[in-house]
């Protein structure tokens, strides 16, 4: 099936929305992630990470990436369908997805005012690429607050424990 996405960009396509937005003195956030199967972690988070600019755009890593990040049967879901689901969200402004294993050449290319992670996170544990880059394009680097008690990995564990009763 083919999801009708118009949040869902080429990086060619997100650059030329940022432009846009530079061009409008409007500032661009962006993060990155998995974001297999959406819970209230990743929602509190988007919602937070969105307040910190005027528009958020996602780098969300290909389905070949997430297999080698978390092992060989995830994702859960695919990639077209965690861009559908993150580009429902009023806070997403755009969806990117990213086949390398860094970052970097989005970071470069659409030159973000801000980027953020979730508070698991600390500026000693960024790949230092990716660092460089955010620095090289003067990112501001923001850490959310991290929602304890909610992953993906948790999720699906308890969805196999309830489907075993």
């Amino acid at each position: 099936m083919n999801l009708v996405n118009p949040k869902l960009l080429t990086l060619e396509q997100a650059v030329a929305a940022r432009a846009q937005l530079r061009v409008a003195g409007r500032k661009l956030v962006l993060t990155n992630g998995v974001f297999d199967l959406l819970h209230t972690g990743h929602l509190y988070y988007l919602k937070q990470a969105r307040e910190l600019g005027d528009a958020l755009f996602i780098a969300l890593n290909s389905d070949a990436s997430v297999k080698v990040l978390k092992g060989p049967l995830r994702p859960v879901m695919n990639e077209e369908q965690r861009a559908y689901a993150l580009a429902a969200l009023s806070c997403v402004d755009g969806v990117v997805i990213f086949r390398e294993p860094r970052l970097t050449r989005e970071i470069l290319a659409l030159q973000p005012d801000a980027y953020t992670k979730a508070g698991d996170y600390t500026l000693e544990k960024l790949n230092p690429e990716e660092r460089a880059a955010l620095e090289q394009v003067k990112a501001k680097i923001t850490f959310m607050p991290f929602l304890p008690g909610f992953s993906t990995t948790n999720l699906i564990a308890k969805i196999r424990a309830a489907g075993e009763c």
